[in-house]
């Protein structure tokens, strides 16, 4: 990295500009300037104190100070020196108090412990005791002249650049204290001392931590502008649980409407009275199945309203619902579409006159459309419009649509797969469907890494009804997960706190959101009214002879 980029990372916002803000009690502010100096904060208390717990509490401690003491800060553009002049008068104060031990204060502030004791427990992630104290025991032999610039190199992803700007040097001289440092280090600690510091830099924790601790402090100066991150994030709070109902709104009108128009298509695929029931029976009981998940999920709701006390349990009831109907659904949707085709096979033989047109006969070419044009030996667009037919197989192509699709580009269908895929159940990169699986999944039911929907599962969770995730989960009702969680009956680690809505907080929220909705409601209704058209205009003419059954 040049020494250019070094500042422009730096300084993206000038120190002066977060200075002034944080003088009128912007925390948002205050975060950035934490952000930008942690690494070199706690790396500068560590290579006093030689404890990495105790070392973030010094720094942290420096942050609090400077939060109060901001205004004694004549010059803005020397904030930097002046934080490093705060942590080092700390840390000197610390060492004459000889806490030096290797898991001295590390439970000093139990603010920053009950943050820190929530994130995961990942064994590359820290550092054992008896590590500390084979770490300290080789760098506490380097003299501080020498230490300071060896921590940050290797905090500061071994960058002589950023040690070079963080201790207002000049490169040259880096290189000659590293140098000196590590020929004072033996040589056969060297490769754990570049390892376990490497683990050891702060990471977002601990700027959270920082935050957290601001609300029981007063600001540098009274300012209107005092709490205003705070009264934001509520704003933005009441309009996701406005947009949210919208999406449930527009799920269920998508979803009407969808389910309304598949019914007309498969009728019009249909031959026989015995297809046609078939076709009623199944769409009742999928639509159906499905309004009663939907109303068995508010009725768990109202329950947790009334009965606060035995969320925990309700919230595995809901988890269990949830895992229970997206199996059985798809076990129903998957059985309708083997049957149906078994079905027309056995009309067939019982009907014969009804499948006399050429446009019902098996394979019959003007049921399907396949473009001439190819591209690596794949059709560029490839289409089903009539019933599926027993042995037949998915229609593919790079855009495919049919009862059952594989796009390499576009699929839409019953059953979807693709790089986009549009379905009653969709598996893709991009999915989007009554339950759908992906990468970005979206849908009344949506499984992925993003998850967004009326019930979303995922690593990040956005859900109207329901909404699990490993990370963040946010949604209106029952929202779970093992990091950070807002909505209505929050369960985890950080549910509807301080922390939880710092890392939640997005003011266009309720924007994104809406326009999602508006962008699944075009996926799903556009494709299917269209192919609904198409398979219209291919068999409406056909005749309709009379039978008994």
């Amino acid at each position: 990295m040049k020494f250019d980029d070094v500042l422009t990372e730096l300084e993206t916002t000038p120190d002066e500009d977060l200075v002034l803000a944080s003088l009128g009690g912007d925390r948002e502010a205050f975060g950035q300037i934490v952000e930008r100096y942690q690494r070199l904060l706690c790396s500068l208390a560590y290579s006093a104190v030689g404890n990495l717990s105790e070392s973030e509490d010094i720094a942290q401690e420096a942050f609090l100070t400077a939060w109060q003491k901001m205004s004694d800060l004549k010059d803005p553009t020397k904030l930097r020196p002046w934080l490093c002049g705060i942590v080092r008068f700390k840390a000197s104060r610390s060492r004459r108090k000889d806490l030096r031990e290797p898991v001295s204060g590390a439970e000093d502030m139990e603010g920053l412990n009950e943050v820190s004791d929530d994130e995961p427990s990942i064994p590359d992630s820290t550092i054992r005791e008896e590590e500390q104290s084979i770490l300290w025991h080789a760098l506490e032999q380097v003299p501080s002249k020498y230490r300071e610039p060896l921590v940050l190199y290797y905090r500061e992803h071994q960058s002589i650049e950023h040690v070079a700007v963080e201790l207002d040097l000049k490169e040259d001289a880096v290189k000659q204290r590293l140098s000196r440092g590590r020929k004072m280090l033996k040589e056969q600690a060297m490769a754990f001392v570049e390892g376990a510091l490497t683990r050891s830099t702060p990471g977002k924790m601990f700027t959270l931590a920082v935050l957290a601790s601001l609300p029981a402090l007063s600001p540098p100066v009274k300012a209107a502008g005092i709490g205003a991150a705070a009264a934001a994030v509520g704003k933005s709070a009441g309009g996701m649980a406005k947009t949210t109902m919208l999406a449930t709104v527009l799920a269920t009108f998508s979803g009407l409407i969808s389910s309304i128009m598949a019914l007309r298509m498969n009728l019009d695929q249909s031959r026989t009275k015995r297809e046609r029931r078939r076709v009623v029976m199944v769409t009742v009981t999928l639509v159906g199945s499905f309004w009663a998940f939907i109303g068995l999920l508010f009725g768990m709701v109202g329950l947790a309203s009334a009965r606060p006390d035995s969320l925990g349990s309700i919230m595995v009831g809901n988890q269990l619902l949830i895992a229970a109907f997206t199996v059985s659904w798809c076990w129903l949707f998957f059985y309708h579409i083997r049957k149906q085709a078994e079905l027309r096979a056995e009309e067939r033989e019982r009907h014969p006159e009804l499948f006399a047109d050429p446009r019902f006969r098996k394979g019959s070419k003007v049921a399907e459309y396949k473009s001439r044009a190819s591209f690596l030996g794949v059709p560029l667009v490839h289409v089903r419009f009539g019933m599926q037919e027993v042995g037949q197989k998915p229609v593919f192509g790079w855009i495919a649509m049919g009862d059952r699709a594989v796009g390499l580009l576009f699929a839409w269908g019953g059953l979807a797969v693709g790089f986009c895929a549009v379905g009653a159940v969709s598996f893709g990169v991009f999915s989007f469907g009554g339950i759908a699986f992906g990468l970005l999944a979206a849908g009344a039911i949506g499984y992925g890494w993003w998850a967004m929907g009326a019930i979303s599962v995922g690593v990040h969770a956005i859900g109207s009804l329901s909404a699990t995730a490993w990370e963040t989960a946010q949604g209106g009702f029952f929202v779970l997960s093992s990091y950070v969680a807002a909505g209505k009956h929050a369960v985890a680690p950080h549910a509807n706190d301080a922390i939880a809505w710092l890392t939640l907080y997005n003011p266009d929220m309720g924007r994104n959101w809406l326009i999602y909705c508006i962008a699944v409601v075009i996926l799903t209704l556009l494709p299917i009214s269209l192919y609904a058209k198409a398979v219209r205009q291919r068999f409406r003419d056909a005749p309709q002879p009379s039978q008994k059954s």
